[in-house]
């Protein structure tokens, strides 16, 4: 079976501009490789020079965070969504 990874806006260029994808089921770290796989130029905007998810970049399986869950060691039920949402940061702060 298969889980559906959503790509959001920012990253769809490097998904061929594709809204969503899917992936064989697995752990998290094997439903992102295989993302990566298909779409090499995704490795680079998911993963630092450690191959680490970067800092900015937030993994959900249903609706938790894996960061509270086993990490890339979250196993991913078929059927499942996965959804990568990129932390956004900036802004000007003005007085009232």
């Amino acid at each position: 079976m298969a889980v559906t990874v959503t790509i959001p806006t920012a990253l769809r260029q490097y998904a061929a501009g594709q809204a969503a994808i899917s992936i064989a089921s697995g752990t998290i770290g094997e439903v992102l490789q295989g993302l990566v796989d298909a779409h090499p130029q995704l490795g680079r905007q998911l993963y630092n020079e450690q191959q680490q998810l970067r800092s900015f970049v937030n993994v959900y399986v249903g609706d938790e965070d894996i960061r509270y869950l086993q990490g890339l060691a979250t196993p991913v039920p078929d059927g499942e969504t996965v959804s990568i949402i990129p932390a956004i940061a900036g802004g000007v702060v003005r007085d009232a």
